[in-house]
Order: structure tokens, then C-alpha cells, then sequence
């Protein structure tokens, strides 16, 4: 089971600084959605090259040109990107042929997937190496959690990886660790917390059922 932080709202240089604290504990560094959008691609190459021994994940959230898309996250540095799960199928084709041309890998984020076990489904034929239940910051607001759709995605794909985000804290982790996914992923829970090494411990304790 791999832990990924994902850092979504500090800079390029304080993501890395932040990274290279607690890279002893997880797996995967990911470059969130508003840090590409305020600093572009280069966000991406700047943590590349401050940081060994994890891998590197652009969240790009693809919707379209997605050759095009996976091709220059890729170029700077990026060993994982993410697509929508909503996003055509062509779109999806042509992120998997790219990234895997390049022995990348492609993630699809489910986020506003409305029948998840069919376009999981289609995605695991498609393939994805990771398939994500993604229960965004709006619906955490409101108090829904990943679980009962990640029981879902996980009782029919068959090649794909399955991976859990959406509000996994180091003090709800091992509720999810349970449902034994492949890839869990926590933000705020580390980036935020008052020692992000204690917490990036204890996500990887649970995981590693310590």
C-alpha cells in the first residue's frame, strides 16, 4: 500500500521544503491542482529536481488534448498524472498511450463520476494504472466520506490500482487502510498539521499496520 501527500497551497519552494521533511514515509509527492495553476508546469520540475526516492504526481485533472497534456507534465518531470474520469474516452486512450510510452503512469480521478462501478468499469479496460474515489473538498464540507465508494470501484476492477482521496486524516487513515487500497492519499492532514513528520509517521504506521 503507498501513502501520497498531496500539497495544494504553498509555493513551488515551500512544497519541496515540505516534501523533502517527510519523504521518509510516503511513497508519492503530488503537485496539487491550484499549485500548477498559480505556478504552471515548473512546479513540477522544481520538485523533481530538489527531491529523491518518491515518486513525482502532476494533478493536472485532464479534461481534454490529453496527449498533448500528459506529454508536457511528463517533460517536466512528472512520474504519475491525472485525468478525469469524465473525460472522454478518447481522452483517456490518448493519456494512457502517452504516459505509457514514456513508463509513466496515468491516474484518473472519479471526482463528480456519477456511476462509478460502470465508468470504473471502462476505465479498468481502458488502462488506467490507477483508478481514484475522490470525494472533493465541497462534499467533505457536507460530510461525505470515500468509503462506500471506494467498496464500489474496488468490487469491479480487475487491473488497475485503486486509490482513495477526500478528507483521510492520521487519525481516520486506518479506517481506510482496512479497505486495503492501493494507494491512499492524504493533503491537509500532513501539510497542515503542527509537525508534518509525526504525521506523516503515524499515516504510514497505519498503513504499514504498526
Amino acid at each position: 500500500m503507498e501513502l501520497q501527500l498531496a500539497i495544494d497551497l504553498l509555493n513551488k519552494e515551500e512544497a519541496a521544503q515540505l516534501a523533502n521533511k517527510v519523504k521518509d514515509y510516503v511513497d508519492i509527492v503530488e503537485i496539487g491542482t491550484p499549485i500548477v495553476i498559480n505556478e504552471g508546469l515548473p512546479s513540477v520540475q522544481h520538485l523533481n529536481e530538489n527531491i529523491d526516492g518518491v515518486k513525482v504526481l502532476a494533478d493536472l485533472k485532464i479534461m481534454d488534448a490529453a496527449g498533448y497534456e500528459v506529454s508536457q507534465a511528463v517533460k517536466y518531470g512528472a512520474d504519475v498524472v491525472t485525468i478525469l474520469g469524465v473525460a472522454e474516452d478518447a481522452s483517456i486512450k490518448g493519456a494512457v498511450e502517452e504516459a505509457h510510452k514514456n513508463n509513466k503512469e496515468l491516474l484518473v480521478d472519479m471526482i463528480a463520476v456519477q456511476d462509478l462501478e460502470q465508468r470504473a468499469k471502462e476505465l479498468d479496460a481502458l488502462g488506467a494504472d490507477y483508478i481514484m474515489v475522490h470525494t472533493g473538498y465541497d462534499l467533505q464540507a457536507e460530510g461525505v466520506s470515500p468509503l462506500d465508494s471506494l467498496r464500489k470501484v474496488k468490487a469491479v476492477i480487475k487491473n488497475s490500482k485503486l486509490a482513495v482521496a477526500g478528507g483521510v486524516k492520521p487519525d481516520t487513515i486506518e479506517e481506510v487502510a482496512k479497505e486495503e487500497p492501493d494507494l491512499i492519499v492524504v493533503g491537509g492532514g500532513i501539510a497542515n498539521a503542527d509537525d508534518p513528520v509525526a504525521a506523516a509517521q503515524q499515516c504510514r504506521n497505519a498503513i504499514d499496520g504498526r
